[in-house]
């Protein structure tokens, strides 16, 4: 299937172009950029606007095979010379890009929703042409996505506190196909292999993070794991299938939060009750009506955490999550296999873990 590139590389791309439009005065209708991924991305300039003082280009986001409701949206970068002094290179975004409104986002309240891995990007390709070129002055980077705002309401922007637009996101530069059927054949894949090798034992985490988190905190050899996207529930059936002994789930509480209402498939658009979750476990922990709306208006997993520890009872609350989440898996195993989880935040760390998943992770690799 066909990856495509995401808000983020369109936009470094477009800042790119633009930036070496006004220093050069010279036309450039197509630009190369480095990805994160490590793959390069050479996108088509489009609708090039130049004055002696700024420069407007676009790039035509396409999201490949995934069903992204951004592709076809151009994505606009304006580079403009700045009065700031030291080599100052400023981003914000223009219209139809979001604003953030809540804490607990990539960005603090009133910045424009361009993710932290973008905004790299931008000032990394644009400080390429500058050094190239010798400029030692200050440019100031405006993007913008015209239509973005009707957009945003196709998506969670709205209730996650990023108004009037969309996010400028991506993390390796690439949309990678999210073809149901292509990824969970990829998973049988990978799990036939390694039992066809002799592991009992399997990790499986829902993304690069958990996997991450395995390896950096406990060593972990990650060859004994698979992700498994959001397709934890089927993913345990597979691993019952081939007759693994024992599984490890390791996650990120933003998604292992919504096993602890018995959600197997985590994906956003089949559910999203993170905060609703987060309450219900301060509720059987004895949290206070005050703090539980508080948690509710909470727009992320860690933000909501960062609310329960005030409290001093986040070894309650997990608890009662771990134990939820414990009861849910089990449930779905069914006897099958032995199934133990632990549960992270990059930001907090390890926040808890099932009894048995202490001897998984430390028991014979």
């Amino acid at each position: 299937m066909r990856y495509g590139f995401t808000t983020g590389s369109c936009s470094a791309a477009a800042a790119k172009a633009a930036a070496y439009m006004l220093l050069t005065g010279n036309i450039k209708d197509r630009i190369i950029i480095s990805t994160p991924s490590g793959k390069s991305f050479d996108a088509e300039i489009l609708d090039i606007k130049r004055s002696s003082r700024e420069v407007s280009c676009g790039v035509m986001k396409d999201g490949g095979d995934d069903p992204d409701v951004t592709t076809g949206s151009i994505v606009y970068a304006k580079v403009a010379y700045s009065e700031e002094e030291g080599g100052i290179i400023t981003i914000d975004g223009g219209e139809g890009v979001g604003r953030v409104t809540k804490p607990g986002l990539d960005q603090p309240v009133g910045n424009a929703a361009i993710n932290s891995v973008p905004r790299q990007m931008i000032e990394k390709e644009v400080r390429e042409v500058m050094d190239a070129l010798d400029f030692d002055g200050s440019l100031s980077v405006i993007i913008s996505i015209p239509g973005g705002e009707q957009i945003a309401e196709k998506t969670f922007n709205p209730r996650l506190g990023v108004e009037g637009g969309l996010s400028i996101l991506g993390t390796s530069g690439i949309v990678e196909p999210m073809s149901s059927q292509a990824l969970l054949d990829t998973i049988r894949v990978e799990l036939r292999q390694k039992k066809a090798l002799g592991i009992e034992k399997i990790v499986v985490a829902p993304g690069n993070y958990g996997m991450d988190f395995m390896r950096e905190t406990y060593g972990y050899d990650m060859n004994d794991a698979v992700k498994c996207s959001n397709y934890i529930g089927e993913t345990l059936d597979m691993i019952a299938e081939f007759g693994f002994k024992d599984a490890l789930l390791c996650g990120h509480i933003g998604k292992l939060i919504k096993v602890s209402g018995g959600i197997m498939n985590t994906h956003s658009k089949e559910a999203d009750s993170r905060m609703e979750l987060m309450a219900a476990a301060g509720i059987r922990a004895g949290l206070s009506t005050d703090v539980l709306s508080q948690i509710l208006e909470c727009v992320s997993t860690d933000a909501a955490y960062e609310v329960i520890l005030s409290t001093g009872k986040q070894k309650a609350v997990m608890q009662e999550v771990i134990s939820k989440v414990d009861y849910y898996l089990k449930k779905r195993v069914n006897g099958r296999y032995n199934i133990e989880c632990l549960i992270f935040s990059n930001v907090y760390g390890l926040m808890g873990m099932t009894e048995g998943a202490e001897r998984l992770i430390y028991g014979n690799r």
